[in-house]
């Protein structure tokens, strides 16, 4: 990994855990006043849950991409695929 690939890494990482701090911010506000003025939680469509649940999905999604599919996988990926042999098509 060079340099370039390291910064770009470091700064995705970075707004990924911003985005992970500010989900748990307003889940925690909406899920708060849930609480304090029903004395449950309310998951029902229009509070706020399904905004979250939208919310939740794409942090997933990047989460994945991060820690799962890195420039590590890829370069392993495409190891293998140089390795393998191709057969010559016979007529």
């Amino acid at each position: 990994m060079n340099y370039y690939q390291a910064q770009e890494r470091v700064q995705s990482l970075k707004k990924f855990y911003k985005n992970l701090l500010w989900f748990g911010i307003v889940a925690a506000i909406i899920y708060g006043r849930d609480i304090f003025r029903h004395g449950k939680i309310d998951v029902s469509l229009f509070h706020g849950s399904f905004i979250l649940t939208i919310w939740a999905i794409v942090l997933v999604v990047k989460a994945v991409k991060l820690f799962i599919l890195n420039s590590g996988w890829e370069n392993r990926m495409m190891k293998e695929e140089m390795q393998k042999s191709k057969e010559p098509i016979q007529f």
